[in-house]
């Protein structure tokens, strides 16, 4: 099997740099998790942040306490899986093997592996099909990743560890261990402890460590010592596995002739609605958003009318209600209605996942039907504007003056 593995350092931090541009701190450090006042712990620092102590996973107050100046960003941990996620779909048009996280809390957020096994020729030999990747990746992840290519799992992180953009670190076939031999033997293992016995034991290298007995391995670091060895001879202890695609239901209807009216819209797209929820209800599972396009009859339009209208909803949690579905699209159109008459209409569900069951109460019946706080106020909002609901988020709780310690937020 050949990997490419595709590493983007602290790309939490860059992700967040891209989406502030020109607003993005540039005077002080910068740590990014949360506020310092928040229950959750540091998801990624930049290097004068990281040279005065903060480390990732550590609570926010400790990284005040190290770096007091530092400017605290709150994460978008959905804005940065979407970005990875369109990676994701970018690579799934050059090879179906691939794996990879979207949760940037994971710490290996950043690293998309890739099974380029058999595609020479639909792409060319493995540094050109490096070179089509990066460029393609370009638009959608910030910077250029680091790429590796090896035989095994942690060979191909190496590499790619290794590796100095864009060129790639490629390890040929059967090559793994002659490339980790060199290589200092704390990389074994991320255990720090295991790491500080091996350096007493007088093992800095790999290709020490792939030289000894196994038994004496698993004498002195157990089943540890087993997977050191594996490791460093080259071989394989993870085996890849390939994620599964985001499932995604699409339906589309023509209209003819082409409507201007809302209400035979919405005819159309009771029966998308219905048709897809029938789906989902019958595989057990929900969707998480929504996405709508309208084609439109430019005919007697105005010159600078779209061809397409494109309507992006996301639900309060995931449902299979057709009913739901309908009312806040059907909302989101009356609030915007087509410019022009629409001759084509399109419903698309993503984020499909499994169906989580809610416990009715006994002497209530249907008391959680559309009493959801989250359905409601998505409602209130499609009704009154998104301008019009907000939540109240604490900025400074240490500020002297009481309307200083608060602020409205979307």
């Amino acid at each position: 099997m050949r990997l490419l593995h595709l590493y983007w350092p602290h790309l939490p931090l860059r992700l967040a740099r891209a989406r502030l541009s020109g607003s993005f701190p540039t005077d002080r450090p910068v740590v990014l998790g949360g506020q310092p006042w928040t229950d959750g712990t540091v998801i990624d620092a930049d290097p004068a942040a990281r040279a005065l102590g903060v480390r990732r996973g550590i609570p926010l107050g400790s990284a005040h306490r190290l770096a007091p100046e530092a400017a605290f960003l709150d994460p978008e941990p959905e804005a940065d899986a979407a970005a990875v996620e369109a990676a994701f779909e970018t690579l799934a048009g050059f090879s179906p093997g691939l794996a990879g996280t979207t949760d940037q809390a994971d710490p290996a957020f950043g690293l998309l592996e890739v099974q380029v096994d058999g595609l020479e020729r639909l792409w060319g030999g493995e540094p050109e099909l490096v070179g089509r990747l990066v460029a393609a990746l370009a638009p959608i992840l910030p910077g250029a990743p680091r790429p590796g290519i090896a035989g095994t799992r942690f060979a191909a992180t190496v590499a790619a560890a290794n590796a100095t953009p864009p060129e790639p670190r490629i390890v040929r076939p059967g090559g793994e261990a002659a490339f980790l031999a060199p290589l200092p033997a704390s990389l074994l293992t991320p255990d720090p402890e295991v790491q500080a016995r091996l350096r007493r034991f007088g093992l800095r290298r790999i290709g020490a460590v792939a030289e000894l007995p196994r038994s004496a391995l698993v004498a002195r670091f157990g089943d540890e010592g087993e997977r050191l060895l594996a490791r460093a001879q080259g071989q394989e202890i993870a085996p890849f596995r390939p994620r599964r695609a985001p499932e995604r239901l699409a339906f589309a209807l023509p209209i003819e002739p082409a409507v201007g009216d809302l209400d035979p819209l919405r005819f159309v797209l009771h029966r998308l609605a219905g048709t897809l929820a029938d789906q989902l209800q019958a595989r057990g599972t929900a969707a998480a958003r929504a996405h709508l396009r309208l084609t439109l009859d430019l005919s007697f339009a105005r010159s600078e009318t779209p061809a397409e209208l494109s309507v992006d909803q996301r639900f309060p949690e995931p449902t299979a209600d057709a009913e739901a579905i309908e009312r806040l699209l059907f909302a989101r159109l009356e609030r915007t209605p087509p410019p022009a008459p629409v001759s084509r209409i399109e419903l698309e569900l993503a984020g499909v996942e499994p169906a989580v069951g809610h416990q009715l109460p006994l002497f209530v019946p249907q008391a959680a039907r559309n009493a959801r706080l989250g359905w409601q106020l998505a409602r209130l909002a499609l009704t009154f504007g998104e301008d019009r609901v907000r939540r109240v988020a604490i900025t400074d709780p240490d500020a002297p003056l009481p309307e200083s310690r608060w602020t409205w937020r979307p």
